[in-house]
């Protein structure tokens, strides 16, 4: 037993057998999908200040001092980096999964172990960031190295990400069947 070589078998819950058989996001829709929840950070962060800024100036109410200067540089002060948890956690929270870049990738978080994505996930999730982007982010590249396609973030967070199948838009032949179809249960 004690020099007994063993393999691995991972616990199969209910929740990753329903997920079994999801297409997976692909790598280019991911890395999207973070450029464009990064500007969506900045330009939230952007606004957020310009309000305090606006409410101050109206009333006084934060007694800011005249000379503060606030950098928009992104990991170089405590504050943009407490934004950027606060963003991810939760729009990851908020949304089920789907955060702005995400939703225009058309690509969703899913949690491995619950139907819905909790604060606490999300929260691992947006830490999950920074140690993916360690060690020159080797933690994102971990995509093209796991089969599973999951990064340190998702494994941290327990997640994967699936692309999301583009809704069908209903054409006049449907709408008039479904009218049809309406109708004629209604008469009988």
């Amino acid at each position: 037993m004690f020099f007994k070589k063993t393999i691995y078998k991972p616990p199969v819950t209910d929740r990753v057998e329903e997920l079994a058989g999801t297409q997976l996001a692909s790598f280019f829709q991911r890395a999207l999908a973070l450029f464009i929840d990064f500007w969506a950070a900045g330009i939230f962060f952007g606004l957020l200040t310009l309000i305090i800024f606006r409410i101050e100036s109206w009333t006084g109410l934060f007694n800011l001092d005249p000379d503060l200067h606030v950098d928009f540089t992104f990991f170089e002060n405590w504050y943009s980096l407490l934004w950027l948890i606060l963003y991810f956690m939760l729009s990851i929270y908020f949304s089920d999964g789907k955060t702005i870049g995400k939703k225009i990738c058309r690509i969703r978080i899913k949690s491995l172990v619950q139907k819905r994505i909790n604060l606490w996930h999300s929260f691992e999730r947006a830490i999950g960031y920074g140690a993916s982007t360690l060690e020159f982010g080797f933690g994102f590249f971990q995509y093209f190295i796991r089969s599973d396609r999951r990064t340190i973030h998702d494994r941290i967070a327990e997640t994967i990400v699936v692309a999301e199948p583009a809704k069908k838009k209903k054409s006049k032949n449907d709408k008039t069947k479904a009218k049809n179809d309406e109708s004629s249960s209604t008469s009988t």
